[in-house]
């Protein structure tokens, strides 16, 4: 029996950094091993790996999407793989991790460890997904405070030295103003670790300042990232001298670099073109709006959780720092129909679904009432040609009515937790049916396409 240590984490920290974790245990179990796997999720560490255990563990699995400092680990056989692949085959990933080559050396290992670690971090959008999820708690608390500050009435904030008023201020003025350089500054960070951290969050700051909102916080976060690596890698000085590198040469001229592109050859034209897309959408016709939410809506439920899926996120996310808030709720809408059409179609079909999956369907109505969209991942792999295409499409229905009905949505995340609180949600009525109506499109969908497990049991009988 070997013995092993995991971290799973995945960029929002919710669903992928549990059922990965869930996934490499169960696996480690039926090959007769020992696990122990630590979850980075959005609560924070849990279930914190010990020098002890480290130290015992025969290999370590970093499965995440997210940037890990592999450091603890030196001296150990490590494998990096991501959340997908430990959800999709843990016994897999724990046999390829068992079977790697022992580190020849100390200073091998070191530099076999840099050209991996230089090679992870091509990935831009491992770097993007980095940023989106140590931004996303502000915007989940900034959002909700300011929904809140419109209990006392829509303009009530306006009278200072008010709750309202302080309630505006700590979500609008104060979270809502972190946004972006938080998000530059984390994309930055996965890209050059700590010397990434300053010019990233300046050049989010800049591009908050100048109007590039969260396009040009994305940009400033690639150009701080690489620019503070480059200085890194290329500055040699005398090791009497070395120290003054991370605290005065790198942030200075780092941010110098990034500062001044902002401002001279980033920012306005990037500004320009979030000028254009706020109009475009703010006075966006009917059937744009319906397109807009049909393709929103799609792509949440294409891969749920996957790229496309966040693609589609990080964009709606994105627009809340400019006041837009229909995306936003297009999106959370369409994310949730997917495990409650599957839970609807469990209980309506249950001669298409085995005990098993029908069981799993109650797990994924909860699943989907709290916009975990993942809930249904297990449904789409075992039948993917079936079932991806009646998410998809009921994801589409929802989104296009969520932007016909004009709802809107403060909160980025939550489901049915922040519908009753006061102007969290717009139209909140129609909301509900716009969620309800593709939920039911998805249930029918696979209620047609799924074959009768009845039907093939006698066939196969005969």
């Amino acid at each position: 029996m070997s013995k092993l240590v995991a971290i799973t984490s995945c960029p929002t920290g919710i669903a992928h950094t549990y059922m990965a974790a869930e996934a490499l245990a169960k696996a480690a179990k039926e090959l007769g091993h020992a696990m122990k796997v630590e979850t980075r999720g959005s609560v924070g560490v849990e279930n914190a790996l010990t020098a002890e255990d480290i130290a015992q563990a025969d290999a370590v699995i970093i499965a995440a999407d997210t940037s890990i400092d592999d450091t603890p680990f030196a001296g150990k056989k490590c494998l990096k793989t991501s959340v997908g692949a430990a959800i999709k085959d843990g016994q897999e990933v724990i046999q390829k991790a068992l079977a790697m080559k022992e580190p020849a050396d100390y200073l091998s290992q070191i530099s076999e460890r840099k050209q991996e670690k230089s090679a992870e971090r091509t990935g831009p959008y491992k770097h993007l997904m980095t940023g989106v999820s140590y931004m996303l708690p502000l915007v989940v608390a900034g959002g909700l405070l300011v929904a809140l500050s419109f209990v006392f009435g829509i303009e009530a904030f306006k009278e200072q030295g008010t709750l309202a008023a302080a309630l505006m201020d700590i979500g609008g003025g104060t979270a809502f103003a972190l946004m972006v350089p938080i998000l530059s500054g984390f994309i930055a960070f996965s890209i050059a670790d700590r010397p990434g951290l300053t010019p990233g969050l300046i050049g989010g700051m800049l591009a908050t300042k100048i109007g590039a909102s969260f396009l040009g916080g994305i940009i400033s976060g690639f150009l701080a990232g690489y620019i503070a690596k480059w200085l890194k890698d290329n500055i040699k000085l005398p090791k009497t001298l070395e120290g003054l590198k991370p605290v005065l040469i790198i942030p200075l001229f780092s941010s110098a670099a990034v500062g001044l592109l902002m401002i001279y050859i980033v920012g306005t034209p990037v500004k320009a073109i979030m000028d254009i897309m706020t109009e475009a959408l703010k006075g966006m016709s009917s059937t744009n709006a319906v397109a807009l939410g049909l393709l929103l809506g799609g792509m949440m439920a294409f891969d749920m959780g996957g790229p496309v899926n966040k693609a589609a996120y990080t964009f709606s996310v994105g627009l809340l720092a400019s006041n837009i808030f229909e995306p936003m709720a297009a999106v959370m809408a369409a994310g949730m129909t997917p495990p409650l059409g599957i839970a609807l179609a469990t209980f309506l079909a249950k001669n298409k679904f085995t005990p098993d999956e029908r069981d799993a369907g109650k797990a994924a109505a909860v699943l989907g009432i709290s916009f975990i969209t993942e809930g249904a991942i297990p449904f789409a792999a075992s039948d993917p040609f079936r079932v991806i295409p009646s998410l998809m499409a009921g994801s589409a229905v929802t989104g296009a009515l969520s932007m016909i009905f004009g709802c809107t949505l403060r909160a980025p995340h939550g489901g049915i937790f922040v519908l009753p609180i006061p102007n969290a949600v717009g139209n909140v009525g129609l909301y509900i049916v716009a969620i309800a109506i593709g939920t039911v499109v998805t249930a029918v969908l696979l209620t047609l396409l799924k074959q009768d497990l009845t039907k093939i049991t006698a066939k196969s009988e005969k």
